[in-house]
């Protein structure tokens, strides 16, 4: 068994070799990524087989290659999105309004107190330094440079206002 694998290896690198030499820089560099991928997945499927990584962990690190493909694969989200029957946002729009259902992102200025509160997760009679808390563990989550965005930024900041105001 094992001379019947030395064997087809040696023939499979003797082949190789030889179309190797046949390419131009720009496909070399993309067949040893193409090589590079296809070793990786073999020792994964080796190690897999011979129990030394759980299955799941093995799926995780075969997906990761195409992690790179996903911003091209986004383009179709409308698309699929049509397809299963759900509008998009621009499309959707309160009854017959005319509106959309967006609030703007600039903070209109009249959020209540137990809204705030709702937003920060504190009781109304908390004191100063709990809303100080909150409003810091929030934003250090949901802040823009930090994947969050403009809209949920705002709404954390007036609520910090908010119940700050209502103290003093």
């Amino acid at each position: 068994m094992q001379w019947i694998l030395g064997i087809a290896l040696a023939a499979a690198v003797f082949i190789i070799l030889k179309q190797w030499g046949a390419l131009t820089p720009e496909k070399k560099k993309a067949a040893t990524w193409k090589i590079l991928l296809v070793t990786g997945a073999a020792l994964l499927l080796f190690m897999v087989l011979t129990g030394r990584v759980h299955v799941l962990t093995a799926a995780v690190a075969a997906l990761l290659p195409l992690l790179r493909k996903v911003p091209a694969l986004l383009r179709f989200a409308p698309m699929v999105r049509r397809v299963f029957g759900q509008p998009l946002n621009h499309e959707a729009h309160d009854s017959g309004s005319g509106e959309s259902r967006h609030q703007p992102a600039d903070s209109s200025g009249n959020m209540s107190v137990k809204e705030a509160c709702e937003i920060l997760g504190v009781e109304p009679d908390c004191a100063e330094e709990v809303i100080i808390q909150a409003h810091r563990r929030l934003i250090q989550k949901l802040h823009p440079d930090r994947g969050g965005n403009d809209y949920l930024a705002a709404k954390i900041n007036e609520a910090k206002s908010v119940l700050l105001k209502s103290r003093a």
